[in-house]
């Protein structure tokens, strides 16, 4: 190809003519047609197939029994959310200690707790009259009891999931936990401790909310699958939103769209869920000086 050609094609024509040709990006349009189609084919399947059964959707959404599934879902996740935090900062303290002997009982919690699925646990829990019959608090042994209860009134159903899910969650809270407090530069520590800081002032008042900016992100993860893993508590029986909706179907056999009313339950608590978190991580994103923690004179 000669200069000239080269010049008319508009390649080497001076500095201040050269043409930038962009490259073509055909593997990027095939797949943004590609997304398109599928995207319109799932609309039109929302919109046409008559199984969705949309008026029954909408007769069900709001359905005294299913409402009170949804507040059974919020109040299940909270409390085990709840002692599951506690538990975790228990056993991340424990784990932190000089001590050996917490070390190694932490150890053997998460080692259990982490090792077993929590279907396991709640099943285990919910029968274990079978194995404890009655429940007696006193003297080890065959020394004498102060009190006793039948395990079938001390654990219900409810009584089983609360426990089965709190054990179970504060096993993975408490390295959620740990890792939060080893984020926090050590010098925090000291210093808060030659201000005159108690060892639990250290940790509540200056290392626990630096923790939080590594604690909250992972923290909401674990809410918002906790909303969903009280799902699993209709295998014991609670009438949490899953159960509610299948002794709904039961009995009319209307399976898929009472499935798409649990669906979109879980959908809109996890949104709103997420939207907290949103705000909680902007507030502890802020920094440490923003955080204005007070400071022992």
């Amino acid at each position: 190809m000669s200069v000239d050609s080269m010049s008319r094609a508009g390649v080497l024509a001076g500095p201040g003519s050269l043409s930038v040709i962009p490259r073509s990006h055909y593997g990027r349009w095939l797949g943004v047609a590609a997304v398109f189609v599928f995207v319109a084919w799932i609309v039109y399947q929302v919109l046409t197939n008559p199984g969705f059964q949309w008026p029954i959707v909408g007769k069900y959404m709001f359905d005294r029994r299913v409402l009170r599934g949804v507040m059974m879902t919020c109040e299940l996740t909270f409390l085990v959310m709840v002692i599951g935090s506690v538990l975790g900062i228990i056993v991340a303290l424990m784990r932190l200690s000089g001590s050996a002997i917490l070390v190694v009982c932490a150890n053997a919690y998460l080692w259990f707790f982490r090792g077993t699925p929590v279907l396991v646990q709640l099943v285990f829990w919910y029968n274990l009259a079978a194995l404890f019959p009655v429940i007696s608090f006193g003297i080890p042994f065959d020394g004498p009891k102060l009190y006793s209860i039948s395990a079938t009134v001390a654990i219900s159903a409810y009584g089983a999931a609360l426990l089965g899910f709190s054990l179970n969650e504060g096993a993975y809270m408490s390295e959620i936990v740990r890792a939060g407090i080893l984020s926090v530069d050590p010098g925090q520590a000291d210093a808060s401790k030659a201000l005159g800081y108690r060892p639990m002032q250290r940790f509540w008042v200056i290392v626990l909310p630096q923790a939080m900016k590594a604690i909250v992100p992972p923290t909401g993860n674990q809410v918002i699958g906790m909303l969903k893993f009280t799902s699993l508590a209709s295998i014991v029986s609670v009438h949490e939103l899953m159960h509610s909706v299948e002794t709904i179907y039961t009995t009319t056999f209307e399976t898929i769209p009472l499935l798409i009313v649990a669906a979109l339950w879980y959908l809109i608590l996890v949104s709103v869920l997420s939207i907290g978190q949103y705000f909680i991580e902007t507030y502890y994103s802020r920094g440490w000086k923003e955080l204005r923690l007070p400071v022992q004179s």
